[in-house]
């Protein structure tokens, strides 16, 4: 028996920021669907809106997928106008550039739109308020897509995290077989995010979105949606996790203990939302598309699942 072949958009996918942390998921993933380019920093600067300009007008592409930003909350704090270009002005020209070539912007924002004074997650219809220059510019980019009057969905997400690179996760994981404590803050509680998993959904969403070897958005599907790992936890939460699903495939080895501090004890150039998960419904009630528990995905990025 012949399993159906799955259908391949006939222009591209193109993707900037494909060497980021999302991107770097995002680019084979994407394969699925059909040829994606993801030209280089060198190639699409975001600082210069001629360059974007070019690369959508030449590979004229089916979809485009914005993962590139200044996702760094203490050097956007440092650099306001830095943050606008990338996170604001950047956005804007892209989804003025698709909307003229009607093809739909996949846009990632951010939970740090919140401004973390409630306590439960955030859904959609939430009022964002932003209470750092990051926030504020990624906002502002929401805003400047939403303009433009296009297709376009815009995925916030919130602490992504992959096992190499920067972030949080990675830098615990360097850590785990050196130090004898890891001092970790207690009082910020946000939703995990594997790397991995968000450019999967990613992905689901637009296969959703095929019709034959095209996109089609309507115009009740745009807007807003938030993709977060399942769940609630603190830093100290995940760091916890990783602890244990690392003395679960290396038994015998020798692990750190977790020393929970405050945010306050913490030297940062940005205030950071006490509480930014998100509520996901949107997404799965539109697309069938949800993430797992973020544990789970802890333990899947652990284990080295594909």
């Amino acid at each position: 028996m012949t399993g159906t072949i799955p259908a391949r958009l006939d222009r591209p996918v193109l993707v900037f920021g494909g060497s980021g942390q999302v991107g770097r998921e995002l680019v084979p993933a994407l394969h699925a669907l059909g040829t994606v380019i993801a030209p280089t920093h060198a190639e699409a600067d975001l600082a210069r809106p001629e360059m974007l300009r070019d690369v959508i007008r030449r590979s004229r592409p089916s979809v485009i997928i914005n993962a590139a930003a200044l996702t760094n909350v203490d050097h956007a704090e440092r650099e306001p106008d830095l943050a606008r270009q990338l996170n604001e002005v950047a956005p804007g020209v892209m989804a003025d550039e698709a909307r003229d070539i009607d093809a739909p912007l996949v846009h990632y924002s951010t939970d740090y739109v919140f401004d973390g004074v409630r306590s439960t997650p955030y859904d959609e219809n939430d009022e964002p308020n932003p209470i750092n220059a990051y926030g504020a510019s990624k906002l502002a980019g929401e805003r400047r897509v939403a303009a433009a009057n296009g297709p376009h969905l815009i995925i916030r997400t919130s602490w992504v995290y992959s096992r190499t690179g920067a972030g949080f996760v990675a830098t615990i994981l360097r850590q785990l077989s050196s130090a004898a404590e890891l001092r970790v803050v207690a009082d910020q509680t946000g939703s995990p995010t594997w790397s991995r998993s968000l450019a999967a959904a990613t992905t689901a969403t637009l296969r959703a979105l095929m019709r034959g070897d095209t996109l089609h958005l309507p115009e009740e599907s745009r807007g807003i949606y938030h993709l977060g790992g399942a769940g609630v936890a603190s830093r100290v939460d995940i760091a916890n996790e990783l602890i244990a699903a690392v003395a679960e495939s290396s038994p015998g080895i020798r692990l750190p203990v977790v020393v929970p501090i405050a945010a306050a004890d913490f030297v940062a150039s940005a205030p950071r939302p006490r509480y930014s998960a998100l509520a996901n419904g949107r997404a799965e009630q539109q697309f069938g598309v949800r993430l797992a528990p973020w544990q789970a995905e802890v333990r899947r990025m652990i284990a080295g699942a594909h």
